[in-house]
């Protein structure tokens, strides 16, 4: 999997760290706070979509909210910070794995649909901020997932080419991303993506269930 990459570009929630939860909790508080009635296809169509996009989508579906843009994420980004800095953990063997590739030569970032804030302060909290060179969010480039914006934004900062590169990543929108990115792609396995797990691993090239069997070499080609 690592042979001829130089940079491995890692989304954050449900890849790196076990956070998808956190928004789940966020949307169940938002959407109970302001009384909103949900259609039926409303979660599946934020899948991928940058903090921005999302907050955006928000207000075009309801267009009743007492909030701007900036003021709606301003409000999720309060009711988000502490859960990701206190009670969200990474991935099993995620650290090491950080720790091993970095101690490799090869460059790390983030790639990331989220919050630049809201990340950078859980890669500090999580005590792994100084092994990433460079951390790249969707909301800084045009499209979010599955465009390749962000992949390829992340790329350039690094100053490597997208062949490459490596992505780590939990569901179809950011594997597509990544592809269309033009890099190869882990699919990794997490509990709010299982149901996709056939679609996911369609798309990738490799499927891991934990970072541990990237050296013990127990992952799956797909």
């Amino acid at each position: 999997m690592l042979n001829q990459i130089d940079a491995i570009l890692f989304d954050m929630d449900g890849t790196l760290v076990d956070s998808m939860w956190v928004w789940v909790s966020v949307d169940e508080d938002y959407i109970k706070k302001y009384n909103l009635k949900v259609p039926a296809d409303f979660l599946q169509k934020m899948e991928g979509k940058s903090f921005t996009e999302t907050a955006q989508y928000y207000l075009d579906v309801f267009p009743s909210l007492p909030h701007t843009l900036e003021e709606l994420k301003k409000e999720w980004y309060e009711m988000a910070l502490e859960k990701y800095t206190r009670d969200v953990r990474m991935k099993d063997g995620a650290k090491d794995f950080i720790r091993r590739t970095h101690d490799l030569g090869i460059r790390l970032g983030i790639a990331t649909s989220n919050d630049r804030t809201l990340a950078e302060k859980t890669l500090e909290a999580l005590g792994i901020s100084e092994f990433f060179d460079v951390v790249s969010t969707s909301c800084e480039v045009k499209k979010g997932k599955p465009a390749p914006d962000v992949y390829l934004e992340a790329a350039k900062r690094l100053g490597v080419s997208p062949e490459k590169c490596l992505v780590f990543e939990d569901v179809p929108m950011g594997i597509l991303a990544g592809k269309n990115a033009g890099m190869k792609v882990c699919a990794v396995d997490d509990d709010f993506s299982r149901r996709q797990e056939t679609r996911k691993k369609e798309l990738a090239d490799y499927y891991i269930h934990s970072y541990d069997e990237i050296f013990e070499s127990a992952y799956e080609v797909l």
